[in-house]
């Protein structure tokens, strides 16, 4: 092989793994945007799960005002915010897990 084959080959090499360099930035940068944007969505989640934790202990404290004619419904309706509220919580626990 002449030296300047030799140099042209050495010339691609380097091109073909500059180009892979670049494109590996770039799924690097895609990678990092997909982890903020799901630590974003999970910062919402989290949001949106102190609402439904303060709207819980506003209906505690209505249950505990309720007088008889209330009180059934009251407790039916902290019982399914309480359990929306768990099933919530143990969906992110489950989606930390899998990190």
């Amino acid at each position: 092989m002449t030296i300047e084959a030799t140099a042209a080959k050495h010339a691609i090499h380097d091109k073909l793994e500059a180009e892979i360099k670049v494109i590996e930035a770039k799924l690097d940068t895609l990678k990092a945007r997909a982890e903020a944007g799901k630590a974003n969505a999970e910062i919402k989640v989290l949001a949106d799960l102190a609402v439904q934790r303060m709207e819980i202990h506003q209906k505690l404290q209505e249950l505990k005002k309720a007088g008889e004619d209330r009180w059934e419904q009251a407790k039916t309706d902290l019982v399914l915010r309480i359990a929306a509220f768990e099933k919530a919580v143990k969906g992110i626990e489950a989606k930390v897990k899998a990190h």
